[in-house]
């Protein structure tokens, strides 16, 4: 899939999941009842636009709460999620990772595509899911531990709110200020580095990372056309080599290997139909 029509489906995506657009100008968030489902990305509940509620939310929302009740609901739907798309929904649905790529097309001297250091780090996001988003909330009641200190759509959200209703300001402490940094370290990782908050800290991103090998969309590899050339590890920015793992748990399948592959040894396809998987 070329690069226009990604961009297309991910802003498409973007404004459906954000369509109350009479909030971005009230700053009030949408109480409707689209509210109560969960959407596939990382979309804050308080983002004024917003018409559902964030997965990662809605699960910290659920384990804080003083009586426990197992999140049966967002459990099901990132299991929905993952076993039908896996990794796709960062790739395609999610608007924080459409962000991140709007992000990175800003004109940089000089790009990082991977550093020392970086394959480590990116299991550092199965920590934050299991301290941030599931742990520390089951023990501290009534605190969205990732939500009120890391993650940095909901710093988006409240600068949006706070750009349409002023009265927010006078309220801002140094919590705010705190997971601004956050973001801006993540805005300017994202200009140089793609898709860093992805690689590196995405809770959602490790929820659905494993259902990249089992999910019913699949990449496939064929053996016999494929001449280990390399032209699909050179242009896929997270960094994976599809001709041997074709479906990697860091694979976001935005598609550009399929797209640059000369032989047409890559495509797409679904669980069911045999395909070859070196190294899975």
């Amino acid at each position: 899939m070329d690069s226009k029509k990604k961009f297309c489906i991910q802003g498409v995506a973007t404004l459906l999941q954000n369509a109350n657009f009479k909030g971005f100008f009230t700053g009030k968030i949408f109480q409707g009842t689209a509210k109560s489902v969960c959407v596939p990305g990382l979309n804050c509940y308080s983002c004024p636009g917003a018409v559902g509620s964030c997965p990662i939310g809605s699960l910290q929302n659920f384990l804080s709460a003083k009586k426990f009740r197992f999140p049966y609901y967002v459990v099901g739907l990132l299991i929905f999620f993952g076993a039908l798309l896996g990794r796709a929904v960062c790739g395609f649905l999610c608007p924080f990772g459409f962000l991140q790529d709007l992000l990175h097309k800003i004109p940089f001297p000089k790009k990082i595509r991977s550093f020392r250091g970086d394959r480590l780090l990116r299991k550092l996001k199965y920590g934050v899911l299991l301290v941030m988003v599931i742990l520390l909330p089951l023990f501290c009641k009534l605190v969205p531990v990732f939500c009120k200190y890391l993650c940095p759509s909901g710093t988006l959200s409240g600068i949006l709110l706070s750009l349409a209703d002023t009265r927010l300001f006078r309220v801002l402490g140094g919590q705010f200020f705190w997971k601004l940094s956050v973001l801006c370290l993540v805005v300017l990782g994202s200009v140089l580095l793609y898709r860093p908050f992805c690689k590196y800290l995405c809770p959602l991103g490790a929820v659905y990372a494993p259902f990249n090998k089992i999910s019913l969309l699949q990449m496939r590899k064929d053996a016999d056309k494929c001449t280990q050339c390399g032209a699909c590890a050179a242009v896929c920015e997270m960094c994976v080599d599809p001709s041997q793992t074709p479906n990697s748990t860091e694979c976001i399948r935005c598609g550009k290997c399929v797209h640059a592959c000369p032989e047409d040894a890559l495509q797409f396809t679904t669980v069911f139909q045999k395909h070859d998987n070196t190294k899975e």
